[in-house]
């Protein structure tokens, strides 16, 4: 599931049907539910994501610093003699290794974007409360 998939299943989701107050009071606890499965998911893709970028990471330090096998460079030359301090520029403005930390960056805006949904969904038992006790004052009960 896409972040986009996510959100527009969210917000259909944390909608609270006035009508059915009750109802939605017993729908707390699956969707709290299933978005904490989602959440697991992504938690576990964002692990294996993050291992991924360190891996190629390491790999690209060890190209720029000239200490990648002889088949590396037979492969893809690089002739410069790179300074340790320019080293992360290098490794910053990668376009290989930009693709892995962009796919950490989308997988983590995922997961925090599950955390902020599940506490929403905790809070909807104040929010139902609340309205209960609105009609209650509006119809006269005290």
């Amino acid at each position: 599931m896409t972040l986009e998939e996510l959100q527009i299943q969210a917000d259909k989701d944390l909608k609270i049907n006035d009508t059915e107050l009750d109802l939605e009071s017993l729908r707390t606890p699956q969707l709290h539910n299933q978005y904490l499965k989602h959440l697991t998911k992504f938690k576990l893709l964002l692990s294996k994501a993050q291992i991924e970028y360190y891996t190629q990471r390491k790999e690209k330090w060890e190209y720029y610093t000239g200490k990648a096998s002889a088949q590396v460079y037979a492969e893809k030359p690089f002739n410069l003699k790179l300074l340790k301090t320019d080293i992360d520029k290098y490794l910053d403005s990668d376009p290989e290794l930009a693709k892995y930390k962009q796919k950490v960056d989308y997988i983590q805006t995922v997961v925090d974007f599950l955390d902020r949904t599940i506490k929403q969904i905790s809070n909807r038992g104040f929010q139902i409360k609340n309205a209960i006790d609105w009609r209650k004052f509006t119809s006269g009960a005290i």
